[in-house]
């Protein structure tokens, strides 16, 4: 064998040798994490912070405060972000039972409350609230009292029999022995209060967060306590969340004086 052929194969097997040693290390190279620069976590949230999308299912009536309490703890838990879905809680009770995606439920009532016991966590009652007589701004028809409703003159609406604010209504108007002929049973109190702010109905029963949130459209008439009911609003983290952690962790800020200051601000009452 010529000395040219020998020193062609040793080069040749030592390429093969170079290139049998350099693709585990490239393949090493390709299994290392990427690392975070600027002190962020990959999703973008501060380092620290925990990253969550939560939905939360609420009663109709917290519409405006949640929205601001929403935002609080978002500023305060940098990397969660909050989605809320509002509606009549016999809706969002139906929503949690037929599994829809959801992290936490917060019902006008905690009748609503126990219907999802089974996919629930503890609730806790986080505020309360009362019913007041909604009317047309300057109060037209000097609606006074609860027996007012009763004039048949009046276009009178209700939350209907099956929502929170319709039994409590309902609790009230039969304790008093009134009868009410309503012209229209709504699916939750934001309708109630949305046909009486339109002119659309001259009074209604609505809680009073809700009259307040739209006192430059609307008069609220009080109700004396021992004629009215006591509306409870309980929070409970849901069972096949996603997001468990993070979800708890805003049901117990709920309670936190910071939200609690949100919500009286509002007009709920402390729990």
């Amino acid at each position: 064998m010529s000395l040219a052929l020998t020193a062609t194969r040793r080069r040749t097997a030592a390429a093969v040798l170079t290139t049998a040693l350099l693709v585990p290390l490239a393949a090493c190279g390709n299994d290392e994490p990427k690392k975070n620069t600027g002190g962020s976590t990959a999703s973008g949230a501060p380092s620290g912070a925990p990253a969550a999308q939560l939905t939360v299912l609420a009663a109709a009536s917290l519409t405006d405060v949640f929205k601001t309490a929403g935002a609080a703890y978002e500023k305060s838990h940098p990397g969660t972000k909050i989605t809320f879905s509002f509606a009549g809680s016999q809706e969002l009770v139906a929503q949690v039972a037929q599994g829809s995606p959801a992290d936490a439920l917060v019902t006008a009532d905690t009748k609503s409350m126990d219907k999802v016991k089974a996919d629930t966590g503890t609730p806790v009652v986080i505020a309360k609230n009362r019913l007041v007589i909604a009317t047309g701004e300057g109060n037209p028809f000097k609606v006074d009292e609860l027996k007012d409703l009763a004039d048949t003159k009046l276009k009178v609406v209700l939350a209907a029999p099956e929502v929170p604010a319709g039994k409590y209504s309902k609790k009230i108007l039969d304790a008093q022995k009134i009868t009410v002929k309503a012209v229209s049973q709504e699916p939750n109190v934001r309708a109630v209060l949305s046909k009486v702010e339109l002119g659309e109905a001259d009074a209604g029963l609505v809680y009073k967060t809700d009259a307040e949130s739209a006192k430059d459209k609307v008069d609220a008439v009080e109700i004396p306590d021992d004629q009215n009911a006591v509306a409870q609003y309980p929070a409970a983290t849901i069972k096949d969340s996603k997001n468990a952690e993070a979800a708890a962790a805003f049901v117990t800020w709920l309670s936190s004086p910071e939200a609690q200051k949100i919500l009286q601000d509002a007009g709920f009452q402390k729990p």
